[in-house]
């Protein structure tokens, strides 16, 4: 298993665009290092993760994101993120769906709370395939942050603290990519241990 792939991205930060040379170098020496490519097959949760595959046939396989996919489930969103993208995922494992209060989870996944669950997980998602490459340089070019608008519409902040990249979502909740670029058939998937959360 790989263990923190996000030391791919060292000073790395999820999603965007943006351009800087000295990043393209570093990030070019972090991918030397690991040996990761496009093409290369990740650990997570136990499982492969494909290139060949989509998220969705991917992500079903871990054992780390079982809520996750029961809640894309529950949300009708299958469909939507087999499709053909790309979409970039950061996807909350099941310890980060832990971390929300008692009872969060099981009252999101109720059929009358559709509409919420998928608000909650459309602000994982961006449309586009932003790997790790595009993240540090939106970041540099954004001084150091980088602001990003969700396929939920509202907005999703990547800095740098130390060598991790970490979220910040609406509400000033932070989360902490664990796994990056997990490469998917349509799109990419970052792993992170806290679930973020559009403003209600």
């Amino acid at each position: 298993m790989i263990k923190n792939v996000f030391t791919v991205a060292l000073c790395a930060a999820f999603l965007s665009l943006g351009s800087c040379d000295s990043t393209k170098t570093t990030t070019e020496n972090m991918a030397a290092d690991t040996g990761m490519t496009k093409d290369q097959t990740v650990m997570v949760g136990g499982a492969a993760m494909y290139p060949s595959k989509n998220i969705i046939e991917n992500a079903v396989n871990s054992k780390d994101h079982t809520t996750l996919v029961a809640a894309v489930k529950a949300a009708d969103l299958v469909e939507t993120l087999s499709g053909n993208g790309p979409f970039t995922v950061f996807a909350p494992t099941n310890a980060a769906f832990d971390k929300l209060p008692a009872g969060t989870v099981a009252t999101l996944l109720k059929p009358e709370n559709k509409a919420t669950l998928q608000g909650v997980l459309t602000y994982h998602v961006l449309a586009g395939r932003y790997n790790a490459t595009a993240i540090i340089k939106a970041i540099t070019k954004g001084g150091g942050t980088a602001t990003f608008t969700t396929v939920n519409g509202a907005k999703l902040k990547a800095s740098l603290k130390g060598k991790s990249v970490i979220l910040t979502d609406e509400g000033g909740n932070t989360a902490t990519v664990t796994i990056a670029d997990v490469n998917q058939s349509n799109g990419v998937i970052h792993v992170v241990d806290t679930v973020v959360l559009p403003k209600m």
